[in-house]
């Protein structure tokens, strides 16, 4: 394997500003059927604990639209718990993101689903983005909502993102500028 064929397990399938302004019917029409998605700085800041009305139409439209939905993440402080059961959603703690393990639990909850019906919507390209290419998932990426609250060891993760981002725009600045990656991340 190249390294260009190994630099497009960090290629993200969709970029957008935030979960909002997902397309869901789109992906909902394209065959989605199960959304993993991930917690900290994608649905809520490190420093939040509880969904917004926001969040609440989001989630009711994802009923509306049949989307099944996962709460996926690294974290292990019962924060994940916490959300997801205000929500009433099943969830995945302690994933270990980009490992496999945590993304099959959750895919182990529809185990009649096949990878192309799942979509990994997260914020960070060392975790969300190279553990989903990992399981043949496909993933949106998503801008962090509030970095100045994140861990130093997902700081660390930004820099080496940093890197990467850079690297796919010197090898395939089409694809860069398509997905509007841009240095907005």
């Amino acid at each position: 394997m190249g390294c260009f064929s190994r630099l497009t397990l960090f290629y993200p399938d969709d970029y957008q500003e935030n979960v909002f302004l997902i397309n869901y019917r789109k992906l909902a029409e394209t065959g989605i059927k199960v959304l993993f998605i991930d917690l900290d700085n994608t649905l809520i800041p490190y420093d939040e604990k509880e969904p917004s009305a926001e969040h609440n139409t989001l989630f009711q439209k994802f009923k509306e639209l049949g989307l099944s939905v996962v709460i996926i993440s690294n974290n292990r402080h019962g924060r994940v718990v916490h959300f997801a059961n205000l929500l009433g959603l099943p969830y995945i703690e302690n994933a270990r993101k980009p490992c496999r393990s945590g993304f099959k639990r959750a895919w182990a909850l529809f185990p009649k689903m096949g990878k192309n019906e799942i979509m990994v919507i997260g914020d960070q390209v060392m975790t969300d983005v190279l553990g989903a290419k990992r399981m043949g998932f496909q993933v949106t990426l998503v801008n962090a909502i509030k970095r100045e609250s994140e861990r130093w060891y997902t700081r660390l993760n930004r820099k080496i993102e940093h890197l990467i981002l850079r690297r796919i725009k010197q090898k395939d600045p089409d694809y860069y500028e398509q997905l509007n990656l841009k240095e907005k991340r």
